[in-house]
């Protein structure tokens, strides 16, 4: 069985552990990382050490297209601010103003258009069976530990891979299901962070900040997410024992 799959890779603490997972189950993996106009570039140059320490192969995509469009969120426009030391018992109660307008569902369409190529190119070429192959992309959403979103429900992935089944000819004609692997969605972020050192993930080269100064704002619900993380994992983060970026902030 020839597994090939794509990783959406944002060079933080989940996707870093799921491109790491995905790569340690054999898949024949590619990773994509979109430059969407957000607030910084250092979760770009985060993913690109990342995929390279993995060594899987990388491509960053730009779609500042997005920036004009999923513009009302903390992350595509500075005027609005990301928001502060909640309190994460309370941050699902409403979703908060970093929820970027259908971010994930353009991704995942994305990532599924460059599997479909690839599989409609091994089959077509008659390098493979239809029978013999399997189509992932892998996303690390999360539905414990997390702000609130609803692309990251269990439901929404459900009609999400039930609409690439049917809008692609992978599926319809050749009866290849491109599946959605969420293989972190109902763990909590101590559980990730076990996982992912297990795997030998970089934790030292993500960034999960919605920020993008030299060290962690620690205070955004990302790094309060990922602080409590570490904390119940009894594991200290290796990013805070690094020398701060100095000029990678772009």
């Amino acid at each position: 069985m020839r597994r090939i799959g794509v990783v959406l890779l944002s060079g933080g603490l989940d996707s870093t552990t799921v491109a790491a997972h995905a790569k340690a189950a054999g898949h024949d993996l590619q990773a994509l990382t979109f430059n969407y106009g957000q607030r910084h570039g250092r979760e770009l140059e985060a993913a690109k050490r990342v995929a390279a320490i993995l060594e899987i192969r990388h491509e960053v995509v730009d779609l500042p297209v997005m920036k004009k469009l999923s513009w009302y969120s903390a992350l595509t426009t500075r005027g609005l601010d990301v928001p502060k030391n909640r309190i994460m018992g309370e941050s699902t109660q409403r979703i908060p103003i970093t929820y970027v307008p259908l971010r994930n569902t353009v991704f995942l369409t994305l990532g599924a258009a460059l599997l479909e190529s690839t599989g409609l190119s091994l089959i077509e070429d008659g390098q493979i069976d239809p029978k013999e192959i399997s189509a992932s992309v892998f996303i690390a959403a999360n539905a414990v530990d997390y702000s609130g979103y609803p692309d990251c429900r269990p439901e929404y992935f459900q009609a999400m891979q039930l609409a690439l089944v049917e809008g692609s000819k992978l599926g319809k004609q050749y009866g290849v299901t491109i599946t959605i692997e969420t293989p972190v969605l109902h763990m909590t972020k101590a559980e990730i962070v076990k996982l992912g050192v297990e795997l030998g993930a970089p934790f030292e080269h993500t960034w999960s900040c919605y920020e993008g100064g030299d060290v962690p704002c620690g205070s955004c619900d990302s790094c309060l997410l990922r602080a409590r993380g570490f904390a119940g994992a009894g594991i200290r983060d290796p990013l805070l024992e690094r020398p701060p970026a100095g000029g990678e902030d772009c």
